[in-house]
């Protein structure tokens, strides 16, 4: 393929004007020198490289700078590693050689974006692992993450260009991890785009459904915010406010997973878009603003006061601020009113990176402090849990990534703020970890209640303690925080760890017996094989006797049926090669990998698969196929650790197999009702009915009907042709 070098020299060029004129931060002469130079570096580095789609491999690199420039709004420094990311990963260009250029600050970080690159190349627990490198470079520099998080950002935005397989792949990483660690750093924007693009490859039909009636109903969204923005514009001018209005839709994946928890459809969806409204202020003034403008809007319409948020009087831990209220607006519609100041706008778009431009003239508060102090908490358990297996680290740090919180007491009057579902317990760690160990009880609110009191907004709480008391294993059942959980698992395993180191000498005696290595691969699968948590839990059961020489026989039996597996999907099917399904209904029978073997295989217990869902099938240890559908809950955590196990299924051949199938029906009651209900399923569908169970309450009906069809087409037809049914409101499949 030929390429027109001198057009391609320009368009660089341009991108690299439009980078550094687009800033958040304003950049000096040394400043631009500095990038300057990182840009000649990635220039020379990469000029014989072209990314899949064909494209200069130079323009990642400088998006990837644009991303950390305007949308996360890093400085000169953060912009200079961000477009030298992959230098030494994929150049001649070493560490030492960066660190001769621009120094030791710079290389680190590019060494540190480095590491996390490299485990993508592992094949054991890949995500886990990667999640681990991700959280370690917290205690190197923390922009290695912000940068991460742009580079993985522009790789979505960009995913077209790779194999169907491979886009999964990476959706479902993305979705695992850099989302909920963007949401963590206050990013929203950037997490909701993630989200919404890791939909988009993971389940296109949803994406695209949602997306389209969003576009559909773009003009009727806009008139509405223009007829709200006319009402509360004139109110908030008289009091002389200098705020502006704006109107967006919620992100797609927002919307979605509305759609799954409540069980509606799009159109019952009350609040797929806000309002927002942004007002100039000084530091002094900002919150009474903020109530002032709440007040007003009131005033012009009707608020349901369960809905009302106040993130300004106490921000959360990420340091967002604004207030929140859901009030009637034009046409007797539910909206979502947003009310913040610039500087709140701004730290909601930029999160963590914004902190910095407002240092200065504002109060210095809990945001930057709590957010300080989460950092901190994981460098913590990454020192405490050295032993603990990746997965189970990856369970302690998410617990607060998406966690929503609670506000308690001192009592000296000091604010905690702990996740949803918090303890007293671990309200004592969060005091002081050596009061958390001796913890008795507690007195909240002068009652006496025991550590495993769930605590409640408002709570003020005085920890008992005890020298004599000690953490036990029944504690981890009720707390909910990181450090709580990590500092109890720290001691109990102290308790453990020679017991542990028997159990190891005893697999080490048993494996080479059976001439078996002993290696951390090896251990991994023993683990996977006899579904256990941790390779110390393995470690116990050899020490217990609970496992021996008859269960590592089993191992064994199983192992060579799943490397002779495992060996035939190893490498992935050619960029060229797609997978699809086929036209034809006659579908009954599943095929797997690109030269569409037939393999025994069983269906998983997770989701409920009937022929023409798309599918996936996934090589267990001991059990080995199992079919999923696309559409499984556990299917991005599956792709996501354990792609390799990942191998693509699609249905083939013959016309009468049928499965059966599970609905729920609901509306309005009437005479005759049931009776509509069967004629469509048993009459024009030609179905067969195995139960129907039907309730009436107060003119409503719900009912669960368990069917068999032939394929995903029949039960399509059968879903339209009952939802024209006068009287039926809604008709959807339960997943098993």
């Amino acid at each position: 393929m030929s390429y027109d070098l001198e057009q391609e020299n320009k368009e660089i060029l341009a991108r690299y004007k439009d980078l550094i004129s687009n800033t958040y931060r304003t950049l000096d002469e040394e400043n631009n020198k500095l990038i300057r130079k990182a840009f000649d570096i990635a220039l020379d580095a990469h000029k014989d490289q072209r990314r899949k789609s064909g494209e200069p491999y130079i323009y990642h690199p400088i998006a990837v700078a644009k991303i950390v420039a305007t949308e996360i709004g890093l400085g000169a420094t953060s912009i200079a590693c961000a477009l030298l990311h992959d230098v030494i990963e994929d150049s001649d260009y070493t560490y030492e050689d960066l660190k001769k250029i621009f120094g030791e600050k710079i290389a680190n970080i590019v060494n540190g974006l480095t590491k996390i690159s490299i485990m993508n190349h592992q094949n054991i627990s890949v995500q886990s692992e990667n999640y681990r490198k991700l959280l370690l470079t917290l205690s190197e520099d923390f922009r290695v993450i912000l940068i991460k998080i742009a580079d993985r950002l522009h790789n979505m935005r960009t995913l077209e260009s790779m194999a169907p397989d491979k886009q999964k792949k990476i959706a479902s990483e993305t979705v695992y991890i850099y989302a909920p660690m963007a949401h963590r750093l206050g990013l929203y924007n950037i997490k909701s785009e993630l989200e919404d693009l890791s939909l988009k490859y993971n389940n296109p039909e949803v994406y695209n459904e949602i997306a389209e009636k969003l576009e559909l109903a773009k003009e009727s969204r806009e008139r509405y915010i223009e007829e709200f923005k006319k009402e509360a514009s004139e109110r908030l001018k008289e009091e002389g406010l200098n705020f502006t209005i704006k109107g967006r839709a919620k992100a797609i994946s927002s919307i979605y997973r509305k759609m799954l928890k409540q069980g509606v459809s799009f159109e019952e969806v009350f609040d797929n878009y806000a309002i927002r409204i942004i007002y100039k202020s000084d530091a002094k003034n900002e919150k009474f603003l903020a109530w002032k403008i709440y007040s007003i809007v009131t005033d012009v319409y009707h608020s349901n006061p369960s809905r009302m948020r106040d993130w300004i009087t106490q921000p959360r831990s990420t340091g967002y601020e604004s207030l929140h209220l859901t009030v009637l607006g034009p046409d007797r519609k539910w909206i979502e009113v947003q009310i913040r100041s610039e500087r709140m706008d701004e730290i909601a778009e930029k999160g963590v990176a914004a902190h910095y431009k407002y240092k200065e003239g504002y109060k210095q508060s809990s945001d930057d402090r709590n957010f300080e102090k989460w950092v901190t908490e994981i460098r913590d358990i990454l020192e405490q849990q050295q032993n603990l297996s990746t997965s189970e680290l990856l369970d302690n740090i998410k617990l607060n990534l998406y966690s929503k919180e609670v506000f308690v007491f001192t009592p000296k009057g000091e604010i905690k703020i702990l996740p949803t579902n918090a303890t007293a317990l671990d309200f004592a760690f969060a005091v002081h970890s050596d009061l958390g160990m001796k913890c008795l009880g507690a007195k909240i609110n002068g009652k006496l209640v025991p550590i495993s009191y769930v605590l409640q907004n408002g709570d003020q709480i005085d920890i008992l303690s005890s020298q004599n008391q000690k953490p036990k294993s029944d504690w981890l059942e009720f707390v909910v925080t990181s450090k709580a959980k990590s500092k109890i698992k720290s001691y109990l395993n102290s308790q453990k760890n020679q017991l542990v180191e028997d159990g190891k000498e005893i697999l080490q005696r048993k494996l080479r017996h059976a001439k078996i290595n002993f290696n951390d691969e090896e251990v991994n699968k023993l683990q996977k094989f006899f579904n256990l948590k941790s390779s110390q839990e393995l470690f116990l059961k050899f020490q217990s006797n609970e496992l021996d020489v008859s269960s590592l026989r089993k191992y064994i039996e199983s192992k060579n049926v799943f490397n002779n597996l495992l060996s035939r999907f190893r490498k992935s099917p050619p960029k060229n090669v797609h997978f699809e399904e086929p036209k034809e209904q006659n579908l009954d029978m599943i095929v797997f990998g690109k030269d569409e073997e037939k393999l025994n295989y069983s269906y998983a217990k997770c989701c409920t698969v009937i022929p023409g869902d798309k599918i996936f099938g996934f090589i267990t240890i001991s059990d080995g196929i199992k079919v999923h559908s696309d559409n499984c809950p556990n299917a991005i955590n599956l792709r996501a650790q354990y792609d390799y196990r990942v191998i693509p299924a699609k249905w083939v051949n013959a016309e009468s197999f049928k499965n059966r199938v599970k609905i729920e029906i609901e509306g309005l009651d009437r005479m005759g009702m049931i009776n509509d209900i069967t004629t469509v399923i048993s009459g024009s569908m030609g179905m067969d009915m195995k139960s129907m169970s039907i309730e009436s309450n107060n003119g409503m009906f719900m009912g669960n009907i368990n069917l068999e069809v032939k394929n995903k087409g029949q039960l399509e037809e059968t879903f339209k042709k009952l939802k024209s049914i006068d009287g039926v409101s809604r008709v959807r499949r339960l997943q098993s």
